[in-house]
């Protein structure tokens, strides 16, 4: 392949004479003949014409020469179209100073006649050029290869294939884009201008240059008859359809037809289309007929370039093809521009009883997920389709639209927890139904992917349920498009890579260990990239390897791990207790390097977290090189990027890291992406979903997003870390409640899973339900606050609800401080039956906030714990333990006391005890230890004891799920 700059299009003008008073014009500049890329244009008279008359007569091949003042005009037009073109460019410029247009030439061979013409036409006006010359010979295939690479370059704004006849096959010209197809040669745009449609498509710059050189002359041509003569195909189809719309009747023709002397002799022109060297008679035709050749060229000719009518008509071209590629470069730029979404939504006709969650799922067909991608204004460019139902959103997507105003943020969180469940995702997904579907108001939901653990195990899936849930419901509770198995991927590889190298370390000496670190390829011995941030972290400003003293090589080449405090453990996405704790090691190959350890389940893994902290890929990159794994015996933390293996990682995560699109039930569209622990991590999506949903939504849309557990563990997670990570302010706050919930923080008595409810929990009992909106709901209400952040109180209803207990609960929620409370019935109706909580939060979302945070990081670290213990879940004081000292104290001299904290504590009570319902006050809250994910970047410390790899019950909700071979059709997922 050879690169250099520009070349145009190769016409022939010949012209045997031009009969006084005899004028072509009238054609509108669209309507024009079609040519391929090369084309030899012949254009005479039917007779010669004397010296009386205004041109002299030509030589008899047709004339080397025309008059002086045509190729005078050629020249003034090809000045006009620079002039004009070079001014667009100019202002695009102004307005976009960093964009510079750009045409591909695509050429078989090296032949440098159109570079010439070209070259001087761009760089009259500023258009930058690049030529590609393939083999003389190149292959179809060859030939789509480079046309793919130039259709996915976003700097390529036209592409002109200057290649033989016989290369231009259907497949070469419909693989080129439209959008960049500047000659006109593809399916579609020839289309486009049969039909009149030029908003997207372009004129051909052969037809523009001919157009201009024949509208010179002022006679109108409305009436006259046409003749196409010669091959089918689109040439002829657009030349008919044109010059019909020019007014101008058409007749077409063959040539070896018995009527074609008749049909020349009756026509006022005629068209002869890859006829080769067949010539009309001049007997057959009138005086005054134009006669018109359009012949394709499939190679240039030296000769006929030389020619003044040759180069006239050929910088006219290049300057027209200039103009096109300055068109479509303004295209390409409005198309970077924010799109007003045209998105319609599914009907949903809900019945009664209320079917299974996936029966509902299965009954609605989803709309292909690129046509829900282009009525949200994604371009195709920055989807990647997993199937028709889903697809990976392109990162890229936040350049396009970086001066596009956010919309408005929306949290979902809940009371806390019972095992009633309170619904938080259905409220999300009712909710973003209701915004757009009943109120027209864009809106998207951003939720967690769910672990296989809980969908396998007691829980099921976590798609929403009833009529507000993301479908096809299978595909979201199962694999989706493999982040979670990519997070566990790279968890093992670290986990290997930490065991591996203790092994090393323990069998090797320290020139062995440096001669494998640093092998010699080929007699040259070099550091990576990795290495060499390794030797900078310990101070060595080398990067020779044959410099390093032995003391340098033993601090590089020994990590020194204590095998007691490595703190990273496998992981698996299943619930599997028998691997809490395991022992590895115990091979005869290993050495005697055995060591306990353990697996937790994926998603609690810190690479989950970080995935859902990340703002880029390149904060990604950083984060998960910073990941501490454990200390050395010396007590330094030792990290994935001392392990050398922190690329690596990020290589793995390199698709995870854009969201997934999916819709619900009623057409909405839903990022889902990330689902960290909400004990030991923050247990909320990803902070790039709310990102690009936020840009998406434009200024007067909603994304809402849900925080896991309770408000008194997600909500203030979301707000101290996520917030602080993205610096997304939120407008308001959705606290879901439930009835049934409300009641046992109110003093109802407890339930035991498959044992009946009890009768306060079926019956009326208003007495219940204002014990716990004094209490809990309540005291989350006042955590919200905390934060300046409103709150709209969801009531999520259930059937053995009554109307009193509903009213009371909307009643005291706004006596406690509620912006508002409404009842939702979106699980059994849909976005409709949450329309009033849609309302609620519109007016809610518009009135002006206060955010602030709760704690300032660079408290220390003992005092951001007090602050979180005693404001938001209302304890007395803390207890710390020694073994936590001790540990706040390494972290402070590591310098990690600024990060935020992460409270691990049981989800079920404000307090550390799992059966204090309500709003527990005066207990002291006791911190068993501290740790810290130093990627994700906060401190954790345990209340009590977290498990992070979940065990399954005794009747797990695998004996439910089965799979029709037939149909393929799945059941038991809920």
């Amino acid at each position: 392949m050879k690169l250099a700059t520009i070349r145009s299009v190769c016409c022939s003008v010949r012209v045997r004479a031009s009969r006084s008073g005899s004028r072509f014009s009238g054609m509108s500049r669209g309507c024009l003949p079609v040519g391929t890329t090369n084309s030899r244009l012949t254009l005479r008279t039917a007779s010669t014409v004397t010296s009386s008359g205004t041109s002299p007569t030509l030589t008899a091949n047709f004339g080397k020469q025309l008059k002086e003042d045509d190729w005078s005009e050629c020249n003034r037009l090809v000045g006009e179209v620079v002039q004009n073109t070079k001014e667009a460019i100019a202002t695009l410029q102004r307005r976009n100073p960093d964009i510079q247009p750009l045409l591909v030439i695509l050429q078989a061979g090296e032949n440098g006649n159109m570079l010439e013409i070209n070259k001087k036409i761009a760089g009259k006006i500023g258009l930058n050029v690049t030529q590609i010359c393939l083999a003389k010979k190149c292959s179809e295939d060859e030939i789509i290869e480079e046309l793919l690479k130039l259709n996915d370059d976003p700097k390529v704004h036209g592409v002109f294939l200057h290649l033989p006849t016989s290369s231009l096959t259907s497949r070469v010209l419909n693989a080129l884009k439209p959008e960049k197809d500047v000659d006109c040669i593809s399916n579609l745009n020839i289309g486009r201008l049969v039909r009149g449609d030029m908003s997207k498509g372009f004129v051909p710059p052969i037809a523009s240059a001919v157009l201009d050189l024949l509208g010179k002359h002022d006679a109108s041509l409305k009436g006259k008859s046409v003749l196409l003569v010669g091959e089918q195909g689109p040439l002829r189809l657009a030349l008919q359809c044109l010059i019909e719309r020019s007014g101008m009747t058409v007749q077409t023709n063959h040539w070896n037809s018995k009527s074609l002397k008749t049909q020349v002799m009756q026509a006022d022109a005629v068209f002869l289309l890859n006829v080769g060297n067949m010539d009309i008679p001049p007997s057959w035709a009138r005086p005054e007929t134009v006669i018109i050749h359009c012949e394709s060229a499939s190679e240039p000719d030296d000769n006929l370039i030389d020619l003044p009518s040759t180069s006239g008509l050929a910088y006219l071209t290049a300057a027209y093809r200039a103009q096109n590629v300055t068109h479509g470069c303004c295209r390409w730029l409005q198309e970077q521009q924010y799109r007003p979404w045209d998105l319609y939504s599914h009907k949903l006709q809900p019945l009664n009883p209320v079917p299974t969650d996936i029966e509902i799922s299965r009954a609605q067909t989803p709309k292909p997920v690129a046509q829900l991608a282009k009525e949200i204004g994604l371009l195709p460019e920055e989807l990647e389709a997993y199937g028709r139902n889903k697809a990976k959103v392109q990162l890229s997507l936040l350049d396009r639209l970086h001066s596009q105003p956010d919309g408005k943020y929306v949290l979902v969180a809940g009371i806390t927890p019972t095992p009633f469940g309170e619904g938080k995702t259905t409220v999300t997904v009712g909710l973003v139904q209701a915004l757009f579907a009943h109120l027209k108001l864009n809106s998207f939901a951003c939720l967690r992917q769910p672990s296989q653990g809980p969908t396998f195990g007691i829980k099921g899936g976590a798609a929403g349920g009833g009529y507000a849930q993301v479908i096809p419901m299978e595909e979201f509770n199962l694999h989706l498009t493999g982040d979670i198995h990519a997070i566990t991927a790279a968890n093992n590889l670290l986990a290997a890579a930490i065991d591996a190298r203790m092994l090393h370390e323990a069998t090797q000496s320290n020139k062995s260990l440096f001669n494998r670190l640093v092998p010699s390829v080929y007699g040259v011995r070099k550091f990576s990239p990795i290495q060499i941030s390794r030797l900078r972290r310990l101070g060595i400003n080398k990067t020779d390897p044959a410099s390093l003293t032995p003391e340098e090589i033993s601090s590089f080449v020994r990590l020194d791990l204590d095998p007691s405090q490595i703190t990273w453990q496998r992981v698996v996405d299943t619930n599997d207790r028998l691997l809490r704790k395991i022992t590895v090691g115990q091979a005869s190959t290993e050495k005697g390097q055995i060591r306990e350890t353990g697996f937790d389940i994926a998603v609690a893994s810190e690479i989950m977290a970080i995935l859902a902290l990340a703002d880029s890929l390149k904060d990604m990159k950083n984060r998960l090189a910073r990941m501490v794994v454990g200390s050395s015996r010396s007590g330094e933390p030792v990290t994935a990027e001392d392990l050398g293996v922190s690329g690596a990682l990020a290589v793995l995560m390199k698709d995870a890291i854009k969201p997934t699109l999916m819709q619900t039930l009623e057409g909405t569209p839903v990022f889902v992406h990330a689902g960290p622990f909400a004990n030991i991590a923050h247990g909320s999506s990803s902070v790039l979903a709310d990102k690009l949903a936020l840009k998406l939504v434009g200024r007067d849309g909603y994304v809402v997003t849900e925080a896991g557990f309770g408000a008194d563990i997600g909500m203030e997670k979301f707000f101290n870390i996520k917030c602080r990570a993205s610096g997304l302010r939120p407008n308001v706050m959705v606290l879901v409640a439930t009835v049934r919930a409300l009641k046992m923080h109110g003093g109802g008595p407890n339930v035991s899973p498959g044992a009946p409810l009890p009768k306060e929990y079926i019956d009326e009992n208003l007495s219940l339900v204002a014990g716990g909106c004094h209490s809990n709901l309540k005291k989350q209400i006042q955590n919200a606050h905390l934060f300046g952040v409103p709150v709209v109180v969801a009531l999520n209803v259930f059937k053995t609800d009554t109307q009193a207990e509903i009213d009371l609960v909307c009643q005291l929620a706004k006596e406690c401080g509620a912006f508002d409370a409404v009842p939702c019935r979106h699980w059994s109706q849909g976005g409709r039956g949450a329309l009033e909580l849609a309302m609620a939060v519109k007016e809610a979302a518009g009135r002006p906030t206060n955010f602030q945070f709760l704690y300032n990081t660079e408290m220390p670290i003992l005092e951001k714990i007090r602050t979180i213990a005693q404001k938001v879940y209302g304890a007395e004081d803390i207890d710390l333990s020694p073994e936590a000292s001790s540990k706040i104290d390494y972290y402070n001299q590591q310098g990690y006391g600024s990060l935020p904290i992460c409270m691990a504590k049981t989800h079920l009570s404000l307090s550390h005890m799992p059966d204090k319902k309500g709003a527990p006050t005066g207990f002291v809250l006791p911190i068993r230890d501290v740790r810290a994910s130093i990627g994700a970047g906060f401190i954790f410390p345990l209340v009590g004891t977290m498990s992070t790899m979940p065990g399954l019950p005794t009747r797990p909700c695998f004996y439910d799920i089965d799979l029709d071979p037939e149909t393929e059709e799945i059941t038991g997922l809920f």
